[in-house]
């Protein structure tokens, strides 16, 4: 894989036009695999790519510093020049919808459609200090490397209180790891962590509402009912922006998990069609 250029994993015929996925923070492409082989099998149409962001699942080497979503937009770039393919949709989650919408905004070649999953495009500042995903990486700091196994993960996380859910979604990031004479020692984490919290700390600051409110072609929202994402402020801006705003009100932040039959119908009905001209 060449410096800058981002793994990724195709769903869907070979010359069709992509829509390219995002995972969130301390997730992979292959979280959405699952999602979206159901998703491909409707729109056969369109072939979708699932991308490893930078720091994350396989896209861990040749990337440099700062760690930012402007840098995550840059590897989308590059990826884009490198597969010589352009993507005319890119649905992005949490981390990922921020990496999304930040790249509607440069305008480039042949994007027709952006979603955002359930991330506010403004900065989060304090609602960040006690999420999840932050206490997450406070539990992770505390974890000798290598695990011996995943179980010893997932039992770990739930001592600290975690859910099941959660502790064990965690091991599959886990990847198998080898000592210096090539021996397997355990498992180790299959993303930076410290390029996380710097990508964190980026996301968290980020104010782009200008970007969501100048308009960046058919730009699309979805909201999670039962999720903390977003503030009543944040809701009545989304409003008079606009821009095209979906509720899924039973379904938590993780919308591709609580709500999948509703989040598909979304994407079924509303991407583009594989056969229209840009």
């Amino acid at each position: 894989m060449s410096p800058g250029v981002l793994a990724s994993h195709k769903i869907g015929p070979d010359g069709a036009p992509e829509v390219w996925v995002l995972h969130g923070i301390l997730g992979s492409g292959r979280n959405w695999r699952a999602f979206t082989r159901r998703l491909a099998r409707e729109r056969t149409d369109l072939a979708f790519r699932l991308l490893d962001l930078r720091r994350h699942g396989d896209s861990h080497e040749g990337f440099t510093p700062p760690d930012t979503v402007g840098a995550c937009v840059d590897d989308l770039i590059a990826t884009a020049h490198a597969l010589q393919v352009h993507p005319v949709g890119v649905v992005g989650h949490s981390f990922g919808g921020k990496v999304a919408l930040a790249h509607a905004g440069r305008s480039p070649v042949g994007l027709r459609q952006t979603w955002v999953l359930d991330a506010t495009p403004g900065p989060v500042g304090d609602r960040m200090a006690d999420n999840e995903v932050v206490r997450v990486i406070r539990a992770l700091d505390t974890i000798p490397l290598p695990v011996p196994d995943h179980a010893t993960l997932a039992s770990t996380l739930r001592d600290a209180g975690f859910s099941d859910g959660l502790a064990g979604w965690m091991t599959t990031n886990l990847r198998a790891s080898a000592d210096s004479e090539g021996n397997g020692e355990g498992y180790r984490w299959r993303f930076d962590l410290d390029g996380v919290r710097a990508l964190i700390t980026d996301y968290r600051d980020l104010d782009l509402w200008p970007v969501l409110e100048a308009g960046p072609g058919d730009l699309h929202v979805v909201r999670a009912g039962r999720g903390d994402r977003w503030s009543d402020q944040d809701v009545a801006r989304l409003a008079a922006s606009g821009v095209q705003d979906h509720l899924l009100a039973d379904s938590g932040h993780w919308v591709h998990v609580d709500a999948p039959d509703a989040l598909r119908r979304l994407l079924i009905d509303h991407l583009p069609g594989g056969s229209d001209t840009a």
